[in-house]
């Protein structure tokens, strides 16, 4: 704050859980940063171009992701000090806020998705989302761009936007927020040849993190174990905070699950013809996400 960096967002009212608001250090460094990956990931290659898609889309589109089923966190709360808790971040046993023992309400599921409303009246109004992540906005407009662009597969949708996530435990500064921005891109590849571009994006994601200059033993790979339902192989580029090891980067093999959400649930076709192998298909997709 002395420096300039950021603010408590709303501080003179007394401001709002994990939100924040860069001051005019904050925001040229996070200007500069973001300028780095826009000229890695679009501007110094042929094969990716970039996408700014809305914040509020259709409800429709998080059906078809599964977010408003399925994006959600086990959520306890201490009956002693109604601290709460994700029920897989704490010892069920003890309370960590207050130490007291067996104390906990039963978990119950607390979806991640801001709702807010569109319509004059509330009674005639329509519930919406803040969107959670900026992949959905790539997946639905996989087809415009693709056409208007004349990309040919393999090829990237890049995106640089806000998120929001109504996390239970918002925490660490600036490293878990319930407003972030994210800096995704999305490569469409022949199904079949996936692993072979998520080997490359991998190495070529944590180059671009070491050619930062902040030092090669801050960073680190962390295989998933555990793979979302959407994935057949998944990676986090790790960097070293003062609390430990946390992610920073996502690379993601996420096969062709979003494409075939949206062309089942919307009912158009989100397939790709492939001029060489002359037939149709639904490309898969490798994913790094910032």
């Amino acid at each position: 704050k002395r420096r300039g960096f950021i603010f408590q967002a709303s501080e003179i009212y007394g401001g709002v859980g994990s939100t924040w608001d860069y001051g005019p250090l904050g925001v040229e460094l996070k200007r500069n940063i973001k300028e780095a990956w826009w000229n890695s990931m679009v501007h110094s290659r042929d094969d990716i171009v970039g996408l700014d898609s809305a914040i509020i889309q259709n409800p429709k589109v998080w059906e078809a992701s599964g977010h408003i089923e399925g994006f959600s966190d086990p959520l306890v709360e201490c009956k002693d000090c109604h601290q709460r808790f994700r029920a897989d971040h704490v010892d069920l046993d003890q309370c960590p806020s207050c130490g007291a023992k067996g104390r906990f309400t039963p978990p119950r599921q607390f979806n991640l998705m801001f709702k807010t409303q569109m319509g004059a009246t509330a009674d005639g109004s329509s519930d919406l989302y803040l969107r959670p992540e900026t992949a959905q906005g790539i997946f639905v407009n996989f087809l415009n761009v693709q056409k208007t662009a004349r990309m040919k597969i393999p090829f990237g949708i890049a995106q640089i936007g806000k998120a929001f996530r109504n996390e239970i435990v918002a925490r660490q500064f600036i490293f878990r927020m319930r407003e972030f921005e994210q800096m995704e891109m999305q490569f469409f590849v022949r199904p079949g040849e996936e692993m072979k571009w998520y080997d490359y994006w991998k190495d070529f994601r944590m180059k671009w993190h070491n050619s930062l200059g902040i030092g090669e033993a801050n960073y680190r790979f962390h295989d998933h174990e555990n793979l979302a339902h959407y994935a057949n192989a998944a990676n986090d580029i790790e960097f070293k905070f003062p609390f430990g090891f946390k992610e920073i980067e996502g690379i993601h093999s996420r096969t062709d699950y979003d494409l075939k959400a949206h062309q089942e649930h919307s009912g158009k076709k989100l397939q790709y013809f492939d001029p060489e192998l002359g037939e149709s298909y639904v490309p898969y997709v490798v994913e790094t996400s910032i």
